[in-house]
């Protein structure tokens, strides 16, 4: 009678759903892909000062030294080299998205 009576009620068992809560404040990926993006371009930003301040530091302690002067120039030419495909690649991707018309 036992095995009867859960027999007939297996297929509702069958039924339930299981929710399973979203660990992450974002409710997509493309939100998490979004704010890891946003994160490594402040990353970014906070570095490029730092390098620039390295760069004078170089310049300046130089002491007609060409080997370190070339250095200085370099680190601020690789700075603005950064900078410039950093602000490039974030104008791309909305300048992209919209002419998809995705809103971000």
């Amino acid at each position: 009678m036992f095995v009867l009576l859960l027999g007939l009620t297996w297929p509702f068992f069958a039924g339930a759903q299981i929710v399973i809560d979203n660990p992450l404040r974002y409710a997509s990926i493309q939100e998490l892909i979004d704010a890891i993006i946003k994160f490594l371009f402040l990353i970014a930003l906070a570095v490029s000062p730092l390098m620039v301040v390295i760069g004078a530091f170089y310049l300046m302690t130089a002491a007609g030294d060409p080997g370190r002067v070339k250095t200085a120039k370099t680190i601020f030419l690789y700075t603005a080299i950064g900078l410039f495909v950093i602000f490039l690649a974030r104008g791309l991707v909305a300048l992209i998205r919209s002419a998809m018309g995705v809103t971000p």
